[in-house]
């Protein structure tokens, strides 16, 4: 099918009223027992993610019935749906809340992702953030830009190239193997700056809007990168696995390094990878 932009506004839409009816009602009123591990301490569920999950589930559902969903929560339950992002003629992968474990510590920072696809390629993407109530879009060909609550259109840019000693950097180690995870940790130091905020959603737009030059990550699970990926390549910007191989959402291995450009991509995984 053709993916529009009228489509892809809806696809907002329906972001934030889970935002709005699933996760704000939630927030800083869960009980710790609503906070269940899935593979380890710094994976976690609560109620607001399933509970977000089923209701974008269901709307987008009306809208477009024959589509496949990925939703985060889903995918956990039967792997199997992975493989159908290649070969779906229309695809939803869906972080219903990205930032889990900030907000269950009450911290808010957290988004609402959602990336399309039309057999395994990312056409249009979105990054709700519930707290400002604000949406970044991207569509394939069209651009990037964040729309306020009221309708008012900001254009992303990344940001300029710098030399690797002056980028502000997103790095995010926690998933890489020993001992590389010690060398990538070591040379650290080569970077300007260096973060990491536990919410791909803000990363994304952040690196997307010009604040900060890099993003570096191991883990590739689909619903964490496919829309901000978009994002940040209708913003300007430039991306490749570790191996300077392009990026699709069915890869969920390889590292990614996005970057401002191919020159700033190549210093900064020579600045962090040698």
């Amino acid at each position: 099918m053709t993916y529009t932009l009228s489509h892809l506004r809806n696809l907002g839409a329906v972001l934030a009223a889970a935002a709005q009816d699933e996760i704000l009602t939630r927030f800083r009123r869960l009980p710790s027992v609503d906070s269940r591990r899935k593979t380890s301490a710094f994976d976690i569920v609560t109620e607001a993610d399933e509970a977000a999950e089923a209701a974008i589930q269901a709307a987008l559902k009306s809208g477009h019935p024959e589509a496949v969903f990925i939703g985060e929560e889903a995918t956990s339950r039967n792997p199997g749906l992975l493989p159908r992002i290649d070969t779906a003629d229309l695809a939803f992968i869906v972080d219903p809340l990205d930032g889990t474990k900030n907000f269950a510590s009450g911290l808010p920072l957290f988004g609402v992702m959602a990336a399309v696809t039309v057999q395994g390629e990312i056409v249009a993407s979105a990054i709700h953030d519930p707290i400002r109530s604000d949406t970044a879009y991207a569509f394939k060909g069209g651009g990037a830009w964040i729309e306020s609550a009221g309708g008012t259109r900001t254009a992303l840019l990344v940001a300029g190239a710098v030399p690797t000693s002056q980028m502000e950097c997103i790095v995010g180690t926690n998933f890489l193997p020993e001992p590389q995870r010690a060398q990538v940790n070591a040379r650290l130091s080569r970077l300007g700056i260096s973060n990491w905020f536990r919410c791909a959603a803000h990363e994304y737009r952040l690196a997307a809007g010009g604040h900060v030059h890099g993003l570096f990550y191991n883990k590739l699970m689909p619903w964490d990168h496919a829309a901000g990926w978009l994002l940040h390549r209708e913003a300007g910007g430039w991306s490749g696995h570790f191996d300077g191989q392009p990026y699709r959402p069915s890869h969920t291995s390889g590292g990614l390094i996005c970057g401002p450009d191919a020159a700033s991509f190549h210093a900064m995984r020579d600045a962090l990878l040698g």
